[in-house]
């Protein structure tokens, strides 16, 4: 005799399954909307935080401009020439002239002699030093001048423009000086390594002939 069983009477079934699936996801879920919810409040905190530092950084900012202001209005106008030659004190201590020399001698072609530098005034853009300098150079040629001035543009250290020339002669050889306003913007670190020991001494004398 043959027996049938028929399954799709009493199909197999595991209602556990699904609803332990339904539960996992669920928790998971709200463990990570938890973990959003904290990072985003924590963010927030930090935020408010820093709005809060910054008015105080800039309120105490305004309270000093208005001291100085203040004080600055108090002083005779012998305080205040002091008090600006003293800044220009400290700008000059703060130029490099063994730098200004590097960048000088990695700017100018060989046929080109410095004779004269001076300089003008120092200053400070933001962290940057700025230098108004006056150069005067030896060349045979207009056109060599001409070019040195382009490509010390576009180095972005200086900013050259030509002021006077005049012809010279002597010592055997005939050429033109070239007296340039110089804006000289140093930048960060050293432009040749050779030039760490030129002495202080030899800045603000006649270049070398």
């Amino acid at each position: 005799m043959t027996s049938n069983l028929n399954l799709a009477s009493k199909p197999f079934t595991n209602r556990l399954l699904p609803w332990l699936l339904t539960a996992v996801v669920l928790f998971v879920s709200v463990i990570g909307l938890l973990g959003v919810v904290h990072y985003t409040l924590q963010a927030n905190r930090e935020s408010e935080a820093i709005r809060v530092e910054i008015n105080n950084l800039r309120t105490q900012e305004k309270g000093l401009l208005d001291d100085a202001k203040k004080v600055k209005a108090l002083m005779t106008r012998d305080q205040l020439q002091a008090l600006e030659a003293a800044h220009q004190l400290v700008d000059r201590k703060t130029f490099s002239w063994s730098r200004l020399l590097a960048d000088l001698e990695a700017a100018l072609p060989g046929n080109v002699r410095v004779s004269r530098i001076a300089v003008r005034a120092i200053g400070m853009q933001g962290d940057q030093t700025v230098a108004d300098l006056e150069l005067t150079v030896f060349a045979k040629s207009a056109n060599v001048v001409t070019a040195m001035i382009r490509d010390m543009d576009r180095t972005g250290i200086f900013q050259a423009d030509l002021r006077v020339q005049n012809l010279q002669k002597g010592r055997g050889e005939s050429g033109t000086e070239y007296d340039l306003a110089v804006v000289y913007r140093p930048r960060a670190g050293y432009a040749s390594e050779n030039m760490a020991a030129v002495q202080e001494s030899g800045t603000t004398g006649e270049g070398s002939k």
